[in-house]
Order: C-alpha cells, then sequence, then structure tokens
C-alpha cells in the first residue's frame, strides 16, 4: 500500500509556480522601469536635436572651458534667431576651444545642445546605459539570453558610436 507522502493531492497547486511568476513580473518590471528612465533621462536633450525646426540654430564659438560648461559666443543661422555674447555648452560632448560647433538654443535660456548626428548620438546616450543595465536585469532575472544579448549589445553600440562620433 503505497504512502501518503509519495501521493499527490491533484487540488493543491505547486508553489514554484507561483514564485516563478513573482519572479518574471517582477522582473520584467524593472527592466521596463530602466528602460523608461533611460528614455526620460535621454530625451531631455534629444528632443532639442531631433526637434530643431522652429527652434533657434548657429554656430557657437567655444571660448572658454570651466569646470563641467563651456562657453562663448552664439552666431545665429536660422531666421528668427538672436546673436548671443554666451551661450553654454556641457563641456562633456567633447569640444575644443577656438572651435564652432553647430547648436540649437534650449528655448528660454541660453543653455545650448550640439546639433548633428554627434549631438544626437550623444543625447540617447543615457538610453545605451539603460540597455546595457537592463540586459543584466534580463539575463538574470528573467533568463532570457538572447534578448539580453540584443539589449547590452545595442546599448553598446550606441555608447560606442556616441562615443566615436565625438
Amino acid at each position: 500500500m503505497p504512502s501518503h507522502a509519495s501521493r499527490r493531492n491533484p487540488d493543491r497547486r505547486n508553489p514554484t509556480v507561483a514564485l516563478r511568476f513573482g519572479q518574471l513580473a517582477a522582473m520584467g518590471t524593472v527592466a521596463v522601469l530602466i528602460l523608461i528612465a533611460g528614455v526620460w533621462a535621454s530625451w531631455g536633450t534629444a528632443q532639442h536635436v531631433m526637434l530643431s525646426q522652429g527652434r533657434e540654430r548657429g554656430t557657437m564659438t567655444v571660448t572658454r572651458c570651466a569646470e563641467d560648461r563651456c562657453s562663448g559666443p552664439y552666431r545665429p543661422t536660422s531666421a528668427g534667431s538672436t546673436a548671443r555674447d554666451l551661450v553654454v555648452l556641457d563641456s562633456d560632448v567633447a569640444v575644443e576651444k577656438g572651435h564652432s560647433y553647430p547648436v540649437v538654443v534650449k528655448p528660454g535660456s541660453d543653455d545650448v545642445v550640439r546639433m548633428g548626428a554627434g549631438g544626437l548620438l550623444y543625447a540617447w546616450v543615457p538610453l545605451g546605459g539603460a540597455l546595457m543595465l537592463a540586459s543584466v536585469v534580463v539575463a538574470g532575472g528573467l533568463r532570457l539570453t538572447r534578448l539580453a544579448w540584443a539589449l547590452g549589445g545595442a546599448g553598446l553600440a550606441l555608447v560606442t558610436a556616441a562615443f566615436l562620433a565625438l
């Protein structure tokens, strides 16, 4: 006669199924939140580069760099833009003193963002970092290694392209 320990009760669910579902839900949520944060951090700068029509566009000549900002005069190239004696650019954008760069003025300020492929790629670098971080969560928490490699590769490609473009 078989013992009661060896028989399975069909009414009882396996608790590991619920735990696995909880893990997938939690890690999926974390991965999505990381990606949303990357887009959010990138969009603050990327919107000015990508949607530059109707904004003030021109060139900035770098005359001074201190700490994490560079400054210099702004000369307009678009209609309706006004010249400025001093505008400020993030110095993390790999600029050299004495060189001129195409820029877009952030509305309502004297801050500028680099235009062109380099400026666009640089604006999306936070998303590249988020893609690489999310790939670790997807690989470890979700056990989706192919998707993790794709996310990590896309993030690495974006960061590398930005580095090479600047």
